[in-house]
């Protein structure tokens, strides 16, 4: 069984890709990417490199030819990524690809995270478009929390307006390692995983975390979406970049970040990651 990979070289598809070779030889996997060069590593272990983009359909077609399984893993492009998507799915179809899995946003039919619209319309484009296929609902990553780590180490300070919301994220290792085991089991596999770590946490807790990583005292600044984005600016991020962060702090404060589930602890055979663990390994 032949197992692609898109977005190989990225931080999510490289992962995928290792998890993979626990669970099967080199010469059944095929790594997707956008620059050869980059994939020079993987091609190392043994994995065949194909290139191709999301924006284009001829080369998706050419690279997905004798493939049993593909992973579609959600780009990053954001205004673009429904389309993108699209064109992998049209070009499975044309190789005759026997399932697809897709990395999509967590609820993604009643979440309003800023990220999940595009997830949605590639859910419901793979809805009518006849292939087989499994969605992994991938909750937050505790990594997202890179740059909020390195603030609070300037600042002594985590910014938020999430009020007491609840944060289910889980380390990207997690759902690598979930999406490599979907991707190697014979037979039927359930059709959606929500996918999210063992704990969900508030911002107080986050603190807890840092306070422990950095070993200094980190607190919570509690502020309204308007004064977040306005702060965010003042700092230099764009209008639009703030209004992204404001914006999830907003469905986080509404719950759609809090699912603790299960689903991904049993994929995995063992606990999620700590958060702290992942916070340790980036600091």
């Amino acid at each position: 069984m032949t197992i692609a990979v898109t977005a190989a070289t990225g931080q999510l598809g490289t992962l995928v890709v290792d998890a993979l070779l626990e669970r099967t030889s080199p010469d059944q996997v095929v790594a997707i990417v956008r620059d050869a060069a980059k994939a020079e590593p993987l091609a190392a272990k043994g994995v065949a490199v194909r290139v191709a983009s999301y924006d284009d359909p001829t080369a998706l077609k050419d690279a997905l030819a004798g493939v049993d399984q593909v992973l579609l893993i959600s780009g990053n492009e954001f205004g673009q990524r429904a389309v993108q998507h699209r064109n992998v799915i049209d070009a499975a179809i044309a190789n005759n690809v026997s399932r697809l899995v897709y990395t999509s946003a967590p609820k993604a039919e009643t979440s309003t995270l800023p990220v999940t619209p595009e997830h949605l319309a590639t859910e419901q484009y793979l809805a009518t478009a006849g292939i087989d296929h499994v969605l992994l609902r991938n909750n937050w990553y505790h990594e997202n929390y890179g740059q909020t780590l390195d603030t609070a180490r300037q600042t002594g300070s985590v910014l938020a307006s999430a009020g007491e919301g609840l944060v289910a994220s889980a380390a990207r290792a997690d759902y690598a390692e979930a999406a490599a085991v979907v991707l190697t089991t014979d037979g039927p596999v359930k059709p959606v995983h929500e996918l999210a770590g063992d704990v969900a946490w508030t911002q107080d807790e986050l603190a807890a975390a840092l306070t422990e990583v950095l070993g200094t005292p980190i607190t919570v600044s509690q502020v309204t979406a308007e004064q977040q984005t306005a702060i965010l600016v003042e700092a230099g991020l764009d209008e639009g970049t703030a209004g992204f962060v404001a914006g999830i702090d907003a469905a986080t404060a509404k719950g759609d970040l809090a699912l603790t589930n299960g689903d991904l602890r049993a994929l995995l055979g063992r606990p999620t990651t700590p958060l702290v663990e992942t916070l340790r390994a980036l600091a």
